[in-house]
């Protein structure tokens, strides 16, 4: 069992070393919701080398990742360090072609 400060570590040293990180429910193989499907699509579609956390294995990482980024909602896309978004702000990001620049300056 991780304590949360344990969990807010954990999360810490994963968004800071993986270049491009989501927390979602299921994973980039088998998304668990339309959400997170939906930016695995994004992600997908524009050839991201990422990682993916499933918040649904863990109730310590579902709330931990919530508390670390203030944000309510799953899913939730990291690059280079910094918090994007959920699924709306991913699609806006990728529809304005923003979210490919990020991504590039990524790898």
């Amino acid at each position: 069992m991780t304590t949360n400060d344990q969990m807010q570590q954990q999360i810490d040293n994963d968004v800071k070393n993986t270049p491009v990180i989501l927390y979602m429910k299921g994973d980039k193989d088998f998304p668990m919701c339309g959400f997170s499907a939906r930016v695995v699509q994004i992600l997908n579609a524009l050839g991201a080398e990422y990682e993916t956390r499933n918040v649904l294995e863990d109730d310590n990482l579902r709330q931990g990742i919530k508390d670390y980024s203030e944000w309510p909602t799953i899913p939730q896309l990291y690059i280079n360090g910094e918090f994007i978004g959920g699924s709306d702000i991913a699609m806006e990001l990728y529809q304005s072609g923003e979210l490919r620049t990020m991504l590039d300056a990524a790898k």
